[in-house]
């Protein structure tokens, strides 16, 4: 099994010492940052964007690390992912999801559930910023948990699975009252629980279901993005009720290595507790 952690240590490092590289290839935050899963985009949302800054004569990426804190659950993340070419990304990240107060009630022998994710996307053409048409890549994300016990327990009928999805994205340089727009939208195709950390399909709905995922962001200067996000979920455990996520965020670019991003994410209902809204912090790095 790939160890995710010295794949990490070693983009860092490579980070390090491609600094320079950084100054060339698209415009400054054109590169996304990382979502949950390790695909470029936004928090919570893929974008079409493929991660780094290379053109199509370069290669590059990212590493990340990521924190959602609810109060009575948290969720860390962090991993990496390549672009060949500004064609195809490549992405591998590691989900550790902290039991927290559910631990606590119900007295559950496990204090976490972790899960690793294989990704891939595909840009089948158009341009963020350059073309009329949108950019639009085709990604997949295969998820498998590290201990599906829990989770197969609760009702759900497998502990790994393979999400599908089709992104647009189009950058606007001067359209909300002199600022470049943002717009993202995606279709995915998923039978995730809580994106997998609670397993793959359930007693209520075993198969896939269609989702929808958007963006919108607004650059108020080039270093500086304010946006918002929504992404629907399915249903499939009888137990407890999924609702859909969204997120209000500050995106920061202060150069084309580093990107931060904070946001305020309502999570709804997750396994019985109602409520988990709380903060979001990820930090990315760009090689």
């Amino acid at each position: 099994m790939i160890d995710i952690r010295r794949v990490c240590a070693v983009a860092l490092l490579l980070a390090a010492s491609a600094a320079a590289r950084a100054d060339d290839g698209r415009l400054l935050a054109t590169g996304g940052a990382t979502m949950v899963e390790g695909s470029a985009g936004g928090g919570i949302v893929p974008w079409a964007v493929l991660a780094g800054y290379g053109t199509r004569d370069e290669s590059g990426g990212t590493a990340f690390v990521t924190r959602v804190d609810s109060g009575d659950y948290a969720l860390n993340g962090y991993g990496v992912a390549y672009t060949f070419r500004n064609r195809i990304e490549l992405s591998l990240a590691r989900q550790r999801f902290d039991l927290g107060e559910l631990r606590r009630r119900l007295a559950l022998p496990y204090e976490a559930l972790e899960q690793d994710i294989v990704g891939a996307k595909l840009r089948l053409g158009g341009d963020l910023v350059y073309s009329a048409m949108p950019q639009i890549s085709l990604g997949v994300q295969h998820k498998r948990l590290r201990d599906d016990a829990l989770p197969l327990a609760v009702g759900a009928r497998d502990g790994s699975g393979t999400d599908m999805y089709l992104s647009a994205t189009k950058l606007w340089l001067d359209a909300a009252g002199g600022y470049p727009l943002l717009l993202n939208g995606t279709l995915r195709s998923t039978r995730a629980n809580q994106i997998g950390l609670l397993g793959f399909g359930g007693d209520r709905k075993g198969g896939r279901s269609l989702v929808f995922e958007g963006s919108a962001a607004v650059l108020l200067a080039p270093e500086l993005a304010l946006g918002i996000e929504y992404r629907e979920k399915p249903d499939n455990l009888g137990f407890a009720r999924e609702d859909a996520w969204r997120d209000a965020f500050v995106a920061w670019f202060p150069n084309k290595r580093i990107a931060v991003v904070a946001a305020w994410a309502d999570l709804g209902s997750i396994a019985t507790l109602d409520r988990q809204r709380g903060g979001y912090l990820s930090v990315q790095l760009s090689y």
